[in-house]
């Protein structure tokens, strides 16, 4: 960060006016002083940020973390923050007084909000997005709900989520679709490549392509909009895997111009465990078939349609409100820089170490938080045990189709100490 801007910084955060002393009275040490640096943040430069530890111990201070574990497997699933946390608990125990009253005559009163602040970041219609548990469920109401038949293809890459790949080849044994598969050699920062890997496989039979925004595998960011304007062309459905892309660096869901988008909150949004949201473009919606049947027609073109979930934790789904208030917080594209930032932090330590290979590309417009590391002549498992048992980093062994590398995601809360200790690690296993 340059030193003016530094200064800059410090300078404002220092300010304490009359507003945030009467705050103060109400508020904890930590959340006071992280007042004090957005303020001081405003107006310095995203990318300048990224690098102000001044500024991202604050944010730090707002989880809830282990100090005996450095935990840089975030792509999993993300820790909330501990206002999300509170609201969750608060939430529960709301519902634990009278049940059936709190949960379905007031807390479910909040989806409808909870609907709009989410369609505000996602920066479509409140009428083109349903609260869910998981990208995994909202996909494969996708997947089961689309109106295939014998013959119809399906493109997919052999890179997305198992979960994804299972309710394929479930659809193809059970109605005879077939399944087109194309094997991504990853990284890469070839655009041409990548989109014709896809086109090159669509036939006049072609029904739907599904892609994975960013691959969990190794983080590779996956050219979405022009696969899909290519999609389009041929009258090909687009579905999106936004698992890892949604919170996690800065677009809008119809940007991408896909049909079906569906993201796991709990991951970038720092949401509660077992939250998820599914977009479906407004046009699609009364020809997709809801994965729970509702009562009425399923065929109505209203995305409420895809809620009937039975009896849900509306404890947390309407704690989902404070991971949204907590993200627009930082800001879209601060989170971005500064996610960016620490993966390749890391990765300019370890990149001139020998036997070490990247997997991931620097490049923000390939890859952002997510980096995947293998050393050579050694297993991942291997790695991924040493950091642990000696380091206490927890990281995971990837071992998938091609990508062959230890998984590394850190997140807002991690610091460039904790980083500090991954590269003593992976430099010790590299000598060994």
């Amino acid at each position: 960060m340059p030193e003016n801007n530094r200064r800059r910084f410090l300078k404002k955060a220092g300010a304490f006016s009359a507003l945030t002393f009467f705050s103060a009275l109400t508020k904890p040490a930590w959340s006071k002083n992280l007042d004090s640096a957005l303020k001081g943040a405003e107006g310095i430069p995203a990318l300048d940020l990224a690098s102000e530890e001044d500024f991202w111990y604050y944010i730090q201070q707002s989880f809830t973390v282990s100090p005996y574990l450095i935990n840089l497997n975030n792509g999993g699933v993300s820790p909330a923050p501990k206002t999300v946390q509170d609201a969750m608990k608060r939430y529960y125990d709301y519902c634990n007084e009278a049940p059936s009253y709190y949960m379905w005559r007031l807390l479910d009163q909040g989806r409808e909000p909870l609907r709009q602040n989410l369609a505000a970041l996602a920066g479509c219609s409140a009428e083109e997005i349903a609260i869910n548990r998981n990208s995994s469920e909202g996909l494969e109401t996708v997947i089961f709900g689309l109106q295939l038949k014998a013959g119809d293809e399906v493109v997919a890459a052999k890179q997305d989520y198992p979960n994804m790949i299972n309710a394929y080849k479930q659809r193809e044994m059970r109605d005879g679709i077939k399944m087109v598969w194309i094997n991504l050699d990853l990284p890469s920062e070839d655009e041409d490549y990548m989109v014709n890997k896809y086109v090159s496989a669509f036939t006049s039979k072609t029904k739907v392509v599904h892609i994975t925004h960013i691959i969990n595998w190794n983080g590779q960011i996956l050219p979405v909009k022009k696969i899909a304007a290519e999609a389009h062309k041929r009258g090909i459905e687009v579905v999106v895997d936004g698992a890892h892309s949604f919170a996690h660096f800065n677009f809008k869901v119809p940007d991408l111009d896909a049909d079906y988008f569906a993201a796991s909150l709990h991951k970038w949004l720092y949401a509660p465990i077992g939250s998820g949201m599914l977009y479906v473009r407004k046009n699609k919606i009364k020809n997709l078939y809801p994965l729970f049947a509702t009562s009425e027609n399923p065929l109505k073109d209203d995305i409420r349609k895809f809620e009937n979930l039975g009896t849900r934790p509306m404890f947390i789904e309407q704690a989902i409100n404070k991971a949204l208030e907590f993200h627009e917080m930082i800001g879209s594209e601060r989170k971005e820089k500064r996610l960016h930032y620490l993966k390749n932090y890391w990765f300019d330590k370890v990149k001139n170490i020998p036997k070490v290979k990247l997997n991931t590309s620097f490049d923000p417009k390939w890859g952002c938080a997510i980096g995947n590391v293998s050393v050579e002549g050694k297993r991942p498992g291997e790695l991924d045990s040493f950091l642990m048992d000696k380091y206490h980093v927890h990281t995971v062994g990837i071992e998938w189709e091609n990508i062959k590398g230890v998984r590394v995601t850190p997140n807002v809360y991690t610091t460039l100490k904790n980083l500090d200790v991954l590269v003593e690690g992976i430099t010790a296993f590299a000598k060994s």
